[in-house]
């Protein structure tokens, strides 16, 4: 059972780092602060920006439970759970419930192929050792694992805990699948930053980004506009942050996220190694960006 409603914008955040790549948490309380702020509906800690595949296990596991203490309570915690075995990816998300996460983001790894009936296996198991929603989360470019909308809303069906959807593959379709052959009666969220405006038109009931970190309440008020039936302005609110939506995309979520809050002033180090962090020029592009969609140019300042 869902114990507290999800739907709208879910904001990722990343895992700050000092100097010597210890966790820096004092940060890291600073940026949910932010995000919380910026009128994010959650908080999605340990995905993909949070840099969830280079954690330690200890700093994986202080990462979700700060995080879910530092909220308490004041908007719903999901935690990413990305492992190659069945049984790891039990053991995180056994340890989120115990700590309090609202609900679990599953994306399945693979070195080998999964087949469909491998990979249904894998989040029943997880289903059956909790007791919170999972949202089923498809990201074939990073996972390598791509699931259908009608496989994925068969888990729905059939796996007690599989409650929801977010769908990350680009392809706006997909999405439109999700509604139709739901009747949109389950609850499926965009994880395409660059798709955002046509999903939330598509049925999507929210969107789940790292921008709010560096463009604060924009893709709240994209997301209202949207619900009130505004088109034009939805539009123009979404071409607004669409240029530092396709850069932090095609940079990466964890190098171009943290070198716009250095840009902001809050420190929270650099990508984990193997990752690089920006180039001078790259930055300096991500700073021009970030200060266009502050002063409003090329778009009306709302």
């Amino acid at each position: 059972m869902i114990k507290r409603t999800l739907a709208g914008i879910i904001a990722y955040t990343v895992t700050p780092f000092s100097s010597d790549e210890q966790l820096n948490l004092e940060a890291l309380y600073l940026l949910i602060d932010d995000v919380i702020d910026s009128g994010a509906d959650a908080i999605a800690a340990l995905g993909s920006a949070g840099e969830c595949a280079y954690l330690d296990d200890d700093e994986w596991a202080l990462v979700a439970s700060q995080t879910i203490e530092h909220v308490n309570g004041r908007i719903p915690v999901i935690i990413g759970i990305s492992e190659l075995t069945t049984k790891k990816a039990v053991s995180r998300a056994v340890f989120a419930s115990e700590v309090g996460a609202d609900a679990i983001m599953v994306s399945p790894f693979s070195y080998y192929r999964l087949s469909e009936d491998e990979i249904y296996d894998h989040y029943a198991t997880i289903s059956k050792a909790i007791s919170i929603p999972i949202m089923i989360y498809n990201n074939p470019a990073t996972c390598g694992v791509d699931m259908s909308p009608e496989f994925m809303l068969s888990m729905v069906n059939d796996i007690e805990n599989a409650t929801m959807i977010k769908e990350s593959s680009g392809d706006i379709q997909r999405m439109r699948t999700l509604h139709r052959l739901s009747k949109g009666t389950v609850p499926f969220f965009n994880g395409c930053n660059y798709l955002a405006l046509d999903a939330l038109n598509a049925g999507a009931i929210g969107w789940c980004t790292a921008a709010p970190c560096l463009i604060g309440d924009l893709p709240k008020r994209l997301l209202e506009e949207v619900k009130s039936g505004k088109a034009e302005t939805a539009k123009a609110l979404f071409e607004k942050q669409l240029p530092l939506l396709e850069f932090i995309v095609a940079g990466g979520l964890a190098s171009t996220v943290k070198a716009g809050l250095e840009i902001q002033g809050l420190s929270v180090g650099t990508a984990r190694r193997p990752l690089k962090p920006l180039t001078t020029e790259r930055k300096q592009a991500l700073k021009n960006i970030m200060s266009s969609i502050a002063s409003g140019k090329g778009g009306k300042n709302y």
